[in-house]
């Protein structure tokens, strides 16, 4: 029997377990193999969340995994990026929450997909490597509509050409900074999180029980493997994006 208190209104105990442990295999997948745990979590999320409410739940949820990732891999944050990326993204996230987007969402899907597929292949534009306050703002921004741009970020954490505890440390905890930022718009916007604030607690819960467990296995991989591995994820990822705004612009 679940508590009460941990159901939102209307939300069932089916419903409730099956996101509690999505939540959990989210977050092991992200911590093991470097990216796809946020789209995970929101293509669940996606089916099973009011509409209203699926994309501010979904970033505190982000904001409280990534948090707990990034302080079980602090020492190995490279934090010359941070900063810049943390002023991009506020003004991505004031734009995002203030203008009107035209821009179909299949456009958003298709481009962003291409881009990593490119990325995967070829060597990523230098500014890309170079300028983490762009990276910042556009994902920010695009992350106010669209989700989870978890796989935008990872590809300008890719460029940066680092260890893997170093790449699953820093993409924390840029996305750390991206979700919270997002998480305070959406708050200053008037969303009501109070009454998601128990489920977004056992989220977050099982979230870091999934990065623990996830740890375990990136501690067991070499560079090698890990890199072939989020290679393969963005690639597979990315082809879900395409197909999805393909489908959506044809469809």
């Amino acid at each position: 029997m679940i508590p009460s208190l941990l159901l939102p209104d209307g939300m069932t105990e089916a419903v409730f377990a099956l996101l509690i442990g999505t939540s959990f295999a989210a977050s092991f997948i992200t911590v093991a193999f470097g990216i796809g745990g946020g789209g995970v979590l929101l293509a669940v999320m996606a089916s099973l969340v009011p509409p209203a409410a699926l994309i501010p739940t979904h970033g505190v949820i982000q904001l409280g995994s990534n948090f707990g990732r990034a302080a079980l891999t602090f020492r190995h944050i490279h934090w010359s990026v941070i900063p810049a990326f943390a002023l991009g993204s506020l003004i991505g996230a004031a734009a995002g929450g203030v203008i009107a987007v035209t821009l179909p969402p299949s456009i958003m899907q298709i481009g962003i997909g291409a881009f990593v597929i490119y990325s995967v292949f070829a060597k990523p534009p230098k500014g890309l490597r170079d300028w983490p306050a762009i990276v910042g703002a556009v994902s920010s921004f695009l992350t106010m509509f669209f989700g989870a741009t978890g796989l935008f970020v990872a590809t300008f954490t890719k460029s940066q050409e680092l260890p893997r505890h170093s790449y699953v440390a820093t993409h924390a905890t840029l996305m750390t900074v991206q979700h919270g930022i997002k998480t305070l718009t959406f708050g200053l916007l008037g969303f009501a999180f109070a009454q998601w604030g128990a489920f977004v607690v056992a989220m977050i819960a099982a979230g870091l029980l999934g990065t623990v467990s996830g740890k375990m296995v990136l501690n067991r991989m070499n560079d090698h493997r890990f890199r072939l591995a989020l290679d393969t994820i963005l690639i597979l990822l990315a082809l879900r994006l395409i197909y999805a705004g393909l489908r959506d612009l044809l469809g």
